[in-house]
């Protein structure tokens, strides 16, 4: 099954042949699209991720990750030296983001995502960190590759906004 993203939510495509995949070589990343047959059979990404308990499991898998492998060591010196806040934050924002209850505004105000990254320097190498911690955590849960590529393409777009540096 073949799944993509249309305006915050997931449709369902039949087996084209033209498969989307995501793939990491030296933090670098490739995307084509799946082109979906129909807008009838929508499903949240909230609910593709498996709601809140999958969520809150991918979110701290992501953050282990971040703070125990070498190779993310540019994006953990962006954040503060417990993660705990950090962690709920994401939780937060990534529960409305994905189409689940909106459980970062009424805690924190509207995000505002692009404008609370502004103070951090991310080029493309912190962007592609980024993607690859979350990429593993996906892969650590256990999410099948259909999830993992229709993730990654919501998440692609959106790290890449954050950019802020050329590099």
């Amino acid at each position: 099954m073949a799944l993509r993203v249309i305006a915050g939510s997931l449709v369902r495509a039949g087996d084209l042949g033209m498969r989307r995949k995501w793939h990491a070589d030296a933090y670098r990343w490739q995307c084509a699209i799946i082109p979906s047959m129909s807008e009838d059979d929508t499903i949240r990404m909230y609910d593709l991720v498996g709601g809140d308990e999958k969520l809150r499991e991918l979110v701290d898998r992501f953050y282990d990750l971040m703070d125990l492998e070498s190779g993310f060591a540019e994006l953990r010196a962006m954040h503060p030296p417990s993660l705990e806040i950090s962690r709920e934050k994401l939780y937060r924002f990534l529960s409305g983001w994905t189409g689940g209850p909106d459980l970062y505004t009424p805690q924190y105000g509207q995000a505002f995502l692009r404008a609370r990254h502004l103070p951090f320097p991310i080029g493309t190498s912190a962007r592609d960190q980024w993607l690859t911690c979350m990429l593993m955590a996906m892969q650590d849960l256990g999410f099948d590759e259909d999830k993992q590529d229709v993730l990654l393409q919501a998440f692609f777009k959106t790290a890449d906004w954050m950019r802020n540096q050329a590099s």
